[in-house]
This record gives C-alpha cells, sequence and structure tokens, in this order.
C-alpha cells in the first residue's frame, strides 16, 4: 500500500503540478480523482445549491442596498487555473442561505467546501442564466454582530488546482497516552494550505493523536491526504504537541 501510494503521489505530482499543468489537464479531460476510502470526504448533507442574482455595479452604497434587502453582495473569480483571480462577475446570494451554511459547517469548513452556484435572473426564477461549480474563497463577517457582509468564490471545474486552508479536526484524544496521564494537547495549527485538484478538496484533515506520549509533536508533513494535494507550507513546521500538566494542576498536587 505505501509503495502503491508512493508511486501514485509521483506520477500525480508531474501531471498536476508541472509547468505545463493546466495546459495538461485541459488535454486530457477525460482524468479525474477521486476520494480514497479511509480519508474525509463531503458530507451529502451539506451538499446545497447557492442561488445568486448578477449585479451590474459595485461600491459601498451598492453593498449598502443589497445588505439592507437581504441580499450578501458578492464576487466569482473566473480565472481557468482557479488561483490567481483574473475576470470576475458580480452576483448577489441570499444572505440567510449564507448565514445558514456558514453556522452549520463553521467558517473555516465553509471555506473548505465545494457548492454549485446558479445565477438566475431574479430568485424567484426558473430561468438559470449560469451554473458552476465554486468554493468560497473569503467570507467578510461584522466584527460585533457576524453579520455576513460580503463572500468571493472562485471557479472550481475539475482541472482546477485550487489553494485551500484546510481545517483539522483532532482525533484519537481520549487513547492518548500524554493525554491520559494528564498532559494537555496544545495546538499550534487549525488550518494547513494545500494545492488541491478541485474533485478531492478534503472538507478537514483528520490529526489521529492516539499514539502521542508526553512532549511528543505531529508537524504538517505527518497529515494523511490525498498524495494529489500538494503541501504549500513547510512539511516540518509543527501541527500540535501533548505539553506536560497545566501549571494550575501542578500546584494542585503540589498543596
Amino acid at each position: 500500500m505505501w509503495v502503491y501510494r508512493q508511486l501514485l503521489a509521483r506520477t500525480l505530482h508531474r501531471r498536476y503540478f508541472s509547468p505545463s499543468s493546466a495546459a495538461a489537464l485541459i488535454q486530457e479531460p477525460e482524468l479525474s480523482l477521486t476520494y480514497l476510502e479511509g480519508l474525509p470526504k463531503p458530507d451529502p448533507k451539506y451538499a446545497e445549491i447557492i442561488r445568486a442574482v448578477p449585479r451590474a455595479t459595485t461600491g459601498k452604497n451598492i453593498s449598502a442596498k443589497e445588505r439592507k434587502v437581504g441580499r450578501v453582495p458578492s464576487i466569482v473569480f473566473e480565472q481557468e487555473d482557479g488561483q490567481h483571480g483574473g475576470n470576475k462577475r458580480l452576483i448577489s446570494v441570499h444572505t440567510n442561505q449564507i448565514k445558514k451554511l456558514v453556522n452549520h459547517l463553521g467558517r473555516s469548513f465553509f471555506l473548505s467546501r465545494l457548492f454549485d452556484l446558479e445565477v438566475r435572473s431574479d430568485f424567484e426564477s426558473d430561468e438559470i442564466i449560469e451554473k458552476v461549480r465554486v468554493l468560497p474563497r473569503k467570507i467578510h463577517l461584522h466584527a460585533g454582530t457576524d453579520a455576513v457582509l460580503n463572500v468571493t468564490f472562485i471557479r472550481a471545474p475539475s482541472h482546477a488546482l485550487l489553494k485551500v486552508d484546510v481545517p483539522l479536526v483532532f482525533i484519537g484524544d481520549d487513547v492518548s497516552p500524554g493525554l491520559k496521564k494528564g498532559a494537555y494537547l496544545n495546538i499550534i495549527k487549525r488550518t494547513v494550505k494545500f494545492l488541491c485538484p478541485a474533485d478531492v478538496i478534503p472538507p478537514h484533515i483528520e490529526v489521529d493523536l492516539s499514539e502521542l506520549d508526553v512532549g511528543q509533536k505531529l508537524v504538517m508533513g505527518d497529515l494523511n491526504v490525498h498524495p494529489a494535494l500538494k503541501l504549500i507550507q513547510s512539511k516540518d513546521q509543527p501541527v500540535c504537541k501533548i505539553m506536560g500538566s497545566r501549571v494550575s494542576d501542578q500546584q494542585k498536587k503540589s498543596k
């Protein structure tokens, strides 16, 4: 299994991350990637079509009017490789729909989830002007109320390579030798940036603590991910560490 993963990783690296990667993907549209067994997959219960309407102009006054009537001013970047922005489409989306998705998923998980986006002439219209798969790139919330102020999306066709801050989910804390001894978990990173083929963007990455003892740590290179994902940050950067007993606990014991 290990040899297979290494060979697959090298093949995918040459295919997807070479200087001519975008062209290669366009020339070979029959190639597709799938989520691997044992790795996190998007939960289908959160699959939702985001409805949008075109927006002709931008500016503070226009954005304020959109928010007043329950719409969030948004942008869809349309550059083909899915990384650098490029041409953009001005749209507005339903405030309540975006707020519901962010509340249900959490902000970081919303930003690592693909959605189908339908642009219609009106929210209630049956006429679909355009339907595209998108990844939320940024979401701006009001500092005091958490109201959604604006959202940026980026197109996510199958051949796109997307930079994604993938959230981390820590598991195995109930059996970690270090934590069972009374040590505590020092979480250093809650998201890790990967360059991901659009078809296998992980909704999150599981960080297994089950074998960590006091003083041991996990680094980014230890994360178990699809071999097609390319780590953008240093593989030696720490993700978490099992630290000794908290000062307050030690003080209690000494009394």
